[in-house]
């Protein structure tokens, strides 16, 4: 990861001074670099060890901080990582851009790989977020969305750059069809779970913990499982308090509708919906060499279901 790192510093350089302390300000702000070090993972499981794996943690880390970068304006939120936003520091118009030139720079970087099998599951998966984001944006204020409904949004938004980062590094090593369908499978698994518990810690985590407001999803319209788990077996009242919460956004009806995801065993629901994603994601690990490097993919999906930020 230092490396990775190093790496990162090296190609944030730009002759715009806006650009690069915009993307330091979001780059430094503390992430947990999930997905380069899937990446990273991989690649050690199945024997790779080539400098190569570097630079594409270091794309798959830019693709995700552009999509933060754009994500925030989209929502308008304030707090990201404990931090203030970048636009709320620098403002919409600046994110959106450098948000832009850090699309660009990694692909500029994926043409350092010389490999148009890396190129196309990297260009596909950022085409397939930018899918997830417009279809989070229809389904805002909407409180028909569906299970099915929410997790073709998670994951095309969240969990398809997990997916695409363990299969580079599964094609970065050469892996067999079969191995490399594997090492999509841990990815898509372990984003989607990585993604229902931020939607579980949005109704009962710490937010000085998590880096970010409590309720923002629900002031933002959003409808996650917990929300659909509590429609679905609150009483009428309970369902018609949160649909209105949903369709309006207002945050003073928050306190009911955390108590209502509380009471109704909700947050139970979708922590089990997590669980069974971490237990796809460990059965697909389990198909790679037995090393150290596959003890900790088996590992990170187990105590992803801890996680309280």
């Amino acid at each position: 990861m230092r490396e990775v790192d190093t790496v990162i510093a090296q190609r944030l350089d730009s002759g715009v001074p806006l650009v690069g302390q915009v993307s330091r300000y979001i780059i430094s702000a503390g992430g947990k670099r999930l997905r380069p070090a899937l990446l990273l993972l991989i690649c050690g499981a199945l024997g790779f060890k080539g400098v190569q794996r570097f630079n594409l943690a270091a794309v798959v880390e830019f693709i995700h901080t552009a999509t933060l970068l754009h994500d925030d304006v989209v929502d308008d939120s304030s707090l990201r990582r404990g931090n203030p936003t970048a636009n709320e520091t620098f403002g919409n118009p600046a994110s959106v851009l450098v948000g832009d030139f850090l699309y660009s720079r990694a692909f500029q970087m994926m043409v350092d790989a010389q490999d148009m099998r890396i190129m196309e599951v990297l260009a596909d998966a950022t085409n397939i977020i930018a899918e997830g984001e417009v279809m989070q944006l229809m389904n805002m204020h909407n409180a028909a969305l569906d299970e099915a409904g929410y997790l073709q949004v998670i994951r095309s938004k969240t969990a398809k750059l997990f997916e695409a980062s363990a299969r580079v590094g599964a094609i970065l090593a050469s892996a067999n069809p079969e191995i490399e369908a594997a090492c999509a499978n841990y990815g898509q698994a372990l984003g989607t779970a990585f993604q229902v518990i931020d939607d579980v810690l949005d109704y009962t985590g710490d937010a000085v913990v998590m880096g970010k407001n409590l309720g923002d999803d629900l002031r933002e319209g959003k409808t996650t499982l917990p929300l659909i788990a509590a429609m679905q077996r609150g009483s009428a009242s309970e369902r018609e308090l949160i649909q209105s919460a949903i369709e309006t956004g207002k945050l003073e009806l928050i306190d009911q509708v955390v108590s209502i995801v509380q009471t109704t065993g909700a947050l139970d629901v979708a922590r089990q919906a997590a669980a069974a994603e971490a237990r796809r994601a460990i059965t697909a690990a389990e198909q790679l060499p037995d090393n150290e490097h596959r003890q900790c993919l088996v590992q990170l999906a187990a105590q992803l279901l801890e996680r309280q930020s």
